[in-house]
Order: C-alpha cells, then structure tokens, then sequence
C-alpha cells in the first residue's frame, strides 16, 4: 500500500493514541522506551513495561528508584513503542508525567507485566513482590503531542519524497 500522509489525525494530534495503528502498539508485549531527563541534565532512554488505559500511559515504577527522582526533577517525557512485525511502526508520545504513590502493588504494573511475560511467569514474579511495606509509584505521561508512523500506510508528513517513492 502506498504510504499516506495528512489521511486521518495529522502528527502531533493527541487523538492519534486511538488510531488503529497506535491500539496495535499499545497491546504490544513489548516494552516501551521513555527519554527523559537525569537529574543531573543528562538525556537518558529507559526501558519500561506500561499499560495504556486509553488516555494515558501508565508505567509503575518502585518507590525511590531513579525514575522517581528524575521525573520529579524533570517530568517532561517522551515515549517511543515501536514494533517491526509487518513493517516499521511507531507511536511516539510527549507530555508531563504525574506521580501517585501507592502503598502496595499497581494493578497497571501488574497488567503491564502480565501482558509482556505472559499469565503463568507474571503470577510468580508479582507474588514474589507483593509483600507487606512495598511502596510503589504511578508515572502517567499525559500525551500532549502524538506522532504514529506505520511505513506500510502511513508516512509522517515530512518523509523524504525519495522514501515515498520508494515504499509505493
């Protein structure tokens, strides 16, 4: 199929988490890759299990971990899912994060780990940390900007002509 640009939302609406494309790679078992900022100004790439609640990304990390002390220094995010199964496709996000502490377990934790190891690893692996005291927190980027390239039928608008031309 010949690759597309301006059909449906355009890059950098927040509407585009809805597309068809974008629902593929929420679902995906894999994890995404949130760049932020270190709190000592150094760019940084993280690779984190989330689940995706159909207006924010949701990624539980553990209480005094350095992605809570980065995203309280800096909560501006972005995150990449991307997969390469039948051709490239990207859903980039950028937004603040916000933070809830939690005296026990995330359900959105536990959801993310049971969609990307699977039913029976995920059970022992969240039994093994559900355990009195454990402190956890809720980083939710909100989409603020969102971009999908899907090069099977969507181009990003400022593909190079030559790239186009090429996939047709």
């Amino acid at each position: 199929m010949t690759p597309r640009a301006g059909s449906g939302p355009r890059q950098g609406d927040t509407r585009l988490p809805g597309t068809p494309v974008a629902e593929e790679l929420l679902a995906v078992a894999t994890p995404a890759c949130l760049a932020c900022t270190a709190p000592d100004g150094s760019p940084r790439n993280i690779p984190v299990n989330f689940h995706w609640n159909g207006r924010e990304l949701v990624i539980g990390a553990f209480a005094g971990t350095f992605k809570i002390a980065a995203r309280r220094a800096h909560p501006a995010v972005a995150v990449t899912v991307a997969t390469h199964d039948q051709g490239a496709k990207v859903l980039l996000l950028r937004g603040e994060v916000t933070r809830a502490e939690a005296g026990s377990l995330l359900e959105e934790y536990a959801i993310a780990q049971r969609r990307t190891i699977g039913e029976e690893a995920s059970r022992s692996y969240l039994a093994a940390i559900d355990k009195p005291g454990l402190q956890m927190v809720r980083i939710a980027p909100r989409p603020r900007w969102a971009g999908v390239q899907d090069f099977g039928n969507r181009a990003p608008e400022r593909t190079p002509r030559i790239v186009r031309e090429a996939l047709a």
